[in-house]
């Protein structure tokens, strides 16, 4: 099994970085504007991508397994992309100073496959965004984000 693995530290509380990655209106300011469903335990969210001219280009429903305040975020893959259904995707949260570090995970890949190396990519350009959103107010959300290729 293959892992995606980014760290990236934060200038905000751990609470403040948790309800940006465990709630709809926060994940919709950095990841994708398109984010429906219910953060909770056992709920499912539904994340969908679209073009800078509205037309959906994909998505990916997740079931939530974990949310520990100010700590940590678990969802598990339950629809999408064939190389993403039965990953997990985790946020860790420790805080070092003035910084709150996420420790993200993409667990479970079957294998490095293309799409993993954007996959990868395009994680670390979200997670940049939300460095942004909670630095400046301002996250880029799919459809605002860097476009790194033609998957996009």
């Amino acid at each position: 099994m293959a892992n995606i693995l980014h760290r990236v530290g934060i200038k905000s509380s751990p609470e403040c970085v948790y309800r940006a990655l465990s709630t709809r209106e926060g994940l919709a300011a950095w990841w994708t504007t398109k984010t429906r469903g219910e953060s909770a335990v056992g709920g499912r969210l539904k994340f969908r991508f679209c073009d800078t001219g509205g037309a959906e280009i994909g998505g990916f429903d997740m079931k939530v397994l974990d949310l520990t305040p100010a700590r940590k975020v678990l969802w598990q893959v339950v629809d999408g992309p064939e190389e993403w259904i039965g990953t997990s995707i985790s946020f860790e949260l420790k805080q070092e100073g003035d910084y709150t570090v996420v420790l993200f995970k993409h667990m479970g890949w079957k294998e490095p496959v293309e799409f993993m190396y954007h996959c990868s990519t395009k994680w670390a350009v979200f997670l940049l965004s939300l460095k942004s959103l909670l630095e400046t107010g301002h996250g880029s959300p799919s459809p605002h984000d860097v476009k790194i290729d033609n998957w996009n």
